[in-house]
């Protein structure tokens, strides 16, 4: 679970509030998380490997190399994968050996072992993850430019400079603040741990926020781009927008779900810490809230990962293909069908959100569409890219 209070907890002189919820049912909470975390990193592998020859989508063609959003959609899979990797590790590690957690616990230990063990598995899953909300929020942008002014492929270097370098730098942070002035004592007071509250949740709250916007502006903008494609707007043309627009509705549908229950226990939690003794009765029920968000937090966090690859892609089922030849033959024909494209321009390709008919009619008039109505359309279709070819182009 990606949880500031897990690095809370790694100093020995933690605050009340963190202390009572790490501490209930801890084998609990980690089975939890651990099954959580294994069957959302096996499903989310599963979703992004490729698929054999004869496995084929409704609409799905073969395609040029994917744009900037394909290859943004497939690093926040990745992302989210190793962000389940570190749940994994750590809690088999705090379940196989309880011990590492009684040791954190004690102010005067001299075995640095443990400590180092929390910090570092804590680091890893919080740096993974906010990475996922950097590169989720640049998606949103990045379908937005790609619409308004058809920004392409070279902006991907931008968006790495911006996520990972947002997501190290406030991470390196906010745990320096925490730690100050060493792990086995670190500061205590409210106001010495905000800061690192406010850079783990600043780029969440800013998915929450600017996405919808973004979202909301790219529909409107492909609604505008269909209509001006042919001068009219057939229910064809309706349909793909209402697809878009569900598309991205499973994506911030998915970003709720697994993370506003983290705000919801956070607050809670802020408000406990606040109190003299949290162990007054009339905190009973705020009490049971945190735990029970708690645990929600232990399951829904890591399932982000097999979530979102349902939201960008679909089910794209079990049959892998892990063979050299295949990867080589999908090499080949992406070379093949980019080459004639650099001359003419490119045609607006299948895509499951569009009918058979609408494929067939933006076939017959791919000669009179722009390059910017073609890459408009194209990139928000990128769930639909055969995952070995985006493979090939990262």
């Amino acid at each position: 679970m990606a949880s500031p209070r897990l690095e809370t907890f790694c100093c020995p002189n933690r605050d009340a509030a963190t202390d009572f919820v790490v501490s209930f049912q801890p084998v609990l909470f980690g089975a939890l998380s651990l099954g959580s975390a294994a069957l959302s990193l096996v499903f989310a592998v599963l979703q992004i490997l490729p698929k054999r020859k004869g496995y084929r989508r409704l609409g799905q063609y073969s395609l040029p190399r994917p744009a900037s959003s394909s290859r943004i959609l497939f690093i926040i899979s990745i992302c989210d994968i190793l962000g389940c990797a570190g749940i994994i590790v750590r809690s088999s590690v705090w379940l196989g050996l309880p011990n590492i957690i009684d040791h954190i616990s004690v102010a005067n230990s001299t075995d640095a072992l443990p400590e180092v063990f929390c910090v570092g598995s804590a680091m890893w899953i919080q740096l993974f993850f906010s990475t996922s909300f950097w590169w989720t929020f640049c998606y949103a942008v990045d379908v937005f430019l790609v619409v308004k002014t058809s920004a392409g492929i070279s902006t991907i270097i931008l968006y790495h400079m911006i996520t990972w370098g947002l997501a190290v730098l406030l991470c390196v942070e906010g745990v320096a603040m925490l730690y100050y002035p060493s792990i086995s004592d670190c500061e205590q007071g409210l106001q010495h741990a905000i800061p690192h509250y406010v850079t783990t949740y600043a780029p969440m709250l800013l998915v929450f926020v600017a996405n919808p916007i973004f979202f909301s502006r790219t529909v409107s903008a492909v609604t505008s781009l269909l209509k001006r494609r042919q001068g009219i707007y057939t229910e064809n043309e309706r349909q793909l927008a209402n697809e878009i627009k569900m598309r991205f509705f499973k994506i911030m549908l998915v970003f709720f779900i697994c993370w506003v229950p983290n705000i919801i226990n956070e607050s809670l939690l802020f408000y406990l810490e606040m109190q003299t003794d949290i162990n007054n009765n009339k905190f009973r029920d705020i009490r049971n809230a945190a735990l029970i968000t708690w645990f929600i937090m232990g399951i829904l966090n890591p399932m982000q990962a097999f979530l979102n690859t349902l939201a960008f892609h679909g089910w794209t089922g079990f049959d892998v293909d892990l063979s050299l030849q295949r990867r080589r033959e999908l090499a080949w024909d992406s070379v093949s069908t980019s080459v004639p494209n650099s001359a003419t321009h490119n045609p607006i390709v299948g895509t499951t959100l569009l009918h058979q008919s609408h494929i067939q009619e933006a076939k017959k008039n791919m000669m009179g569409n722009g390059q910017h109505h073609s890459d408009a359309i194209s990139v928000l279709s990128e769930g639909n890219w055969n995952q070995s070819n985006i493979l090939l182009s990262l």
